[in-house]
């Protein structure tokens, strides 16, 4: 017993010596992460102190890294604007429109296409369901032309709601497989005893396994959001009213060979970039919840 009290306390020393050297061999990690976080954030940084400072302190070389003089002007500029066609403002909530029909529609044809692959088993369903999965190889570059004269033969351009169907059946692929995994966390247990109870198949999807698989949904949502939010390609070919130009495309619509407004650009791209942070903040743990579950079954 003496000696294997005197080992453990050898050993407990041999760790408290030890311990300084075991931390400064790991300075050379830290300083690696430290690095990559200044690389990663260093890019927000500019664009903000771009905003908040005079265009000419950012056009300098070399530019200054602290702010030399604060002016607000360019948010007044992008909200103020006379034409309407050409405010950031109006560009933003044609975004958050545009994101949220997507949301609502990718989540609810998730949730039908999600049961019937896991509610119940049929001929050729693993087989559909990497069909569905392999679409999502194909490229959007590879069908923009054909996709842009069918809509305009069918006289649906310049719309939103059309723009939001192109994009849902782009996002919908991997927002299925996201909630069949979440779908096939329930036991099945739960699910007979539902039907067991009297329930139709229907009523035991919306009232057992939906609310079950809320955070499952949100992810679901999260994903189908950020999609409509940063789409470009199909924004900028199929809307050609300004009107109705989504932030992606307005911004880059300012861009220009002759003068491209640094400090409106930067702010409208501060803005831009505020709202998907926001919202995702709000909702990061059940994302967490949601795309982790079905990882681990059992």
């Amino acid at each position: 017993m003496k000696n294997m009290e005197n080992t453990l306390s050898a050993s407990a020393t041999s760790r408290s010596i030890s311990s300084p050297h075991h931390w400064t061999r790991r300075i050379p990690v830290y300083i690696l992460v430290l690095l990559f976080c200044i690389t990663t954030a260093f890019p927000v940084y500019w664009m903000i102190l771009s905003v908040f400072q005079p265009v000419k302190y950012s056009l300098q070389y070399p530019p200054p890294l602290f702010p030399q003089a604060f002016d607000l002007t360019p948010f007044n500029e992008i909200f103020s604007g006379k034409d309407t066609a050409q405010r950031v403002d109006v560009w933003i909530a044609n975004s958050i429109v545009l994101a949220t029909i997507t949301t609502f529609i990718c989540t609810g044809l998730a949730i039908l296409g999600a049961y019937a692959l896991s509610g119940k088993r049929w001929r050729g369903q693993g087989l559909f369901g990497l069909m569905l999965l392999m679409t999502q190889m194909l490229p959007e570059a590879l069908i923009v032309i054909p996709l842009y004269a069918t809509i305009d033969k069918l006289h649906l351009k310049d719309s939103l709601v059309t723009l939001a169907l192109v994009d849902t059946a782009f996002v919908l692929p991997i927002c299925i497989w996201i909630l069949k995994n979440v779908f096939d966390t329930i036991p099945y247990e739960i699910r007979d005893a539902a039907l067991v109870d009297g329930c139709t198949r229907m009523q035991m999807l919306w009232r057992i396994m939906l609310p079950i698989s809320a955070p499952g949904l949100v992810a679901v949502g999260v994903v189908a959001f950020f999609h409509a939010w940063n789409e470009y390609l199909f924004a900028a070919s199929l809307i050609g009213n300004r009107k109705l130009y989504t932030a992606p495309v307005g911004l880059g619509s300012m861009i220009s060979m002759i003068d491209t407004p640094i400090d409106k650009l930067m702010a409208g791209g501060l803005l831009f970039s505020i709202f998907p942070v926001i919202f995702y903040l709000l909702v990061q743990r059940y994302i967490v919840a949601g795309l982790s579950a079905g990882a681990v079954k059992g």
